[in-house]
């Protein structure tokens, strides 16, 4: 058996990432459009049938533009924060909505997802690790800094969707106003490829199998240079910069046997503080 997954669209026009178990799925996040949704699912050759629910980070439009529509359509559970409903305008069957609590484990047809806190501008803003068959998926973007919940899920994971939204140079020389600039650079704002680096480079396990760079901005980022900064470093993760234009393939890797993952975790290296520090 193995784990599925897949960025359906990354960055501030629109976000959702696909995750499966084979048998089900779930959707992190529905900025896309229903439409433009079921149409990059069907190029990946998966079926909506699969979708068993939709776990919502925060209520910034990028996550939640096409969530009304798909959850109506599908009649898909949508798993959200009370805090964040509350501040989404959201109109969605209340039927089909599902509240978690930070810390809280939800069980989706054989899938767990933690659901755990970060630090990002919004009213009560979650990051997701997903599990099955002993494999680990996390979802960890719009983020201001790599806070202790952050750094303990990147750990545990063989998958791990980061941000790496902006290149500092290009920001700072940009175009955009300065509160703008403060406000992406915050602890509540968004993850540079510099900081973003740091927490791969020190706090990555040798069970990594997959990096997926998302939410790059599209004025003070650019694939290639994610690309060119992250490459030299990738060992044995496979780093995928996603897209905010197209779905990602669909990748996959196989279950591993719990002794096996214990082994791998008893080697990963211990950060030096000096590092750590600059990640806070």
């Amino acid at each position: 058996m193995a784990v599925y997954f897949s960025s359906l669209n990354s960055g501030s026009n629109a976000n959702c990432y696909y995750v499966s178990n084979g048998d089900a799925a779930i959707l992190v996040d529905a900025g896309l459009s229903c439409r433009e949704t079921e149409k990059r699912m069907k190029r990946l050759g998966l079926e909506m049938e699969q979708v068993k629910a939709i776990f919502i980070s925060h209520e910034h439009s990028d996550h939640i533009n096409g969530l009304e529509v798909l959850s109506r359509k599908h009649k898909l559970p949508v798993y959200i924060s009370q805090k964040t409903f509350a501040n989404s305008n959201l109109s969605i069957d209340p039927s089909l909505v599902r509240y978690f609590r930070k810390d809280e484990t939800v069980e989706v047809d054989q899938l767990q997802i933690k659901c755990f806190s970060k630090s990002h501008d919004a009213a009560d803003p979650f990051s997701f690790m997903i599990s099955s068959q002993n494999i680990n998926v996390a979802v960890i973007t719009d983020i201001g800094y790599a806070c202790k919940q952050v750094l303990h899920y990147f750990q545990q994971s063989h998958v791990v969707f980061l941000e790496s939204n902006y290149c500092e140079t290009m920001l700072a020389n940009g175009d955009y106003p300065y509160h703008l600039k403060r406000r992406i650079s915050s602890d509540e704002g968004h993850l540079s490829n510099t900081q973003a680096l740091e927490l791969f480079l020190q706090y990555r396990t040798p069970q990594l199998s997959h990096l997926i760079l998302s939410h790059l901005s599209k004025n003070n980022n650019t694939p290639e240079t994610v690309n060119a900064l992250f490459q030299p470093h990738a060992g044995n993760t496979k780093v995928i910069v996603a897209s905010r234009y197209e779905e990602s393939a669909l990748f996959s890797i196989d279950a591993v046997p719990v002794a096996v993952r214990r082994s791998l975790m008893s080697t990963k290296k211990k950060p030096s503080n000096e590092l750590q520090l600059s990640l806070f």
